[in-house]
């Protein structure tokens, strides 16, 4: 192979590896404007949960209904879940596989428990007459949790996606890129959820 042709290849390979990680980044970059578009979502569910919050038309306030040792460990899960997508994220860049579908495994058990609870949680108050028609209160409480928890649902499943990927097609810069959008939306969905804990639980119940 002549010099002019090594050096044409190599610096083919260089420009393709570029591209790739162009890509990567204009797909983090993509992801972050869709988070605000997310932030701007929940601002106007906190808003309005904020002008409907004493809006109880004769029913149950939050102090009411609210447990917060339960919310507690609904929150303990999906702050663990965190911790272990940072800890799967640190194995990515370690270019460990086998540690990162344990640690996606993980976040992905920690994740459906907090759905699970939050779940248990919407169908006790129903079942107690405490549903989203009683009163303007409790519209805009299940449509603020409600939200946050289709969103935790959303990421679940792309989790699994991401772990079915990464199984068959190992750590390549396009699952590397997605990892990394998945993380900034996991760990925006626990911001959101220490604001939801704290203004409409904390709140709530004093």
């Amino acid at each position: 192979m002549s010099t002019d042709t090594l050096t044409h290849s190599t610096a083919h390979a260089h420009d393709h590896d570029h591209g790739h990680h162009d890509a990567g980044a204009n797909k983090v970059f993509g992801f972050w404007i869709y988070l605000m578009s997310d932030c701007i979502l929940f601002a106007c569910l906190f808003a309005t949960y904020a002008v409907l919050v004493n809006g109880t038309a004769g029913g149950p306030t939050g102090k009411d209904i609210f447990e917060l040792p339960f919310v507690a460990v609904e929150t303990a899960l999906l702050l663990f879940s965190s911790i272990t997508y940072g800890m799967a994220i640190i194995a990515m860049n370690k270019n460990n596989k086998s540690q990162v579908m344990s640690w996606l495994a993980l976040t992905f058990l920690f994740g459906a428990g907090f759905v699970a609870m939050e779940i248990y949680e919407f169908h006790h108050l129903i079942v107690e007459g405490y549903g989203p028609d009683r009163s303007g209160f409790l519209s805009a409480f299940f449509a603020l949790v409600g939200t946050h928890g289709l969103h935790v649902t959303s990421g679940l499943i792309w989790m699994a996606f991401m772990m079915f990927h990464v199984y068959h097609r190992g750590l390549t810069s396009n699952n590397r890129a997605r990892l990394m959008c998945l993380s900034l939306f996991w760990h925006f969905l626990d911001v959101v959820w220490i604001c939801v804990f704290s203004v409409v639980y904390l709140m709530g119940a004093m």
